[in-house]
């Protein structure tokens, strides 16, 4: 964290139209650094702003954006909906599924990843939806927020995302 953004306040608020290119932006410096996502999308803008049927949040730092979250319901894909199903009899469609986290790496230390994960778990309460995530395992460090903010581990599977690319994922429900 640079000392210029020492004593600055993270604030979250809804995703704007106009907020995309700027969240790409920021995804693209996550990318180079943390490989997520693993697969850079070829419409980065629409893969960023699909994940977002009941809301998306971004984080801003000094006026700028700095992290984004999305949340979805769970009948709209990932791995996590189903197995948080299977393991507690609910309707997979009770499930809402956060994705697209993720926070600039110049601008870490501040609780926004914590943030952007606890405004996205108020609106899944707010629609009676349990909130869930898929994570692929290399992510260690989203893994161990994670667990650090109470989420569980429900299952550790292997996905197969092309002909050569097989990935292990960890689904976690909110605790």
């Amino acid at each position: 964290m640079s000392e210029e953004h020492a004593a600055a306040v993270p604030t979250i608020r809804r995703r704007g139209e106009g907020d995309v290119g700027e969240c790409v932006r920021v995804l693209a410096e996550v990318h180079r650094r943390d490989a997520y996502p693993v697969n850079w999308p070829e419409r980065p803008g629409d893969w960023v702003a699909q994940a977002s049927g009941c809301g998306a949040w971004v984080a801003e730092l000094d006026g700028r954006p700095v992290g984004h979250v999305g949340l979805s319901r769970g009948g709209e894909g990932g791995l996590a909906p189903g197995v948080w199903s299977e393991r507690t009899g609910r309707a997979r469609d009770l499930a809402a599924v956060v994705s697209r986290l993720f926070v600039a790496p110049w601008a870490r230390g501040h609780g926004i990843g914590a943030l952007l994960l606890g405004r996205a778990v108020e609106e899944a309460g707010r629609r009676g939806l349990h909130p869930v995530l898929d994570v692929v395992a290399s992510d260690t460090a989203a893994a161990a927020l994670y667990e650090r903010l109470g989420w569980r581990r429900l299952a550790t599977v292997e996905e197969q995302w092309g002909p050569a690319q097989r990935v292990t994922i960890h689904c976690y429900a909110a605790g």
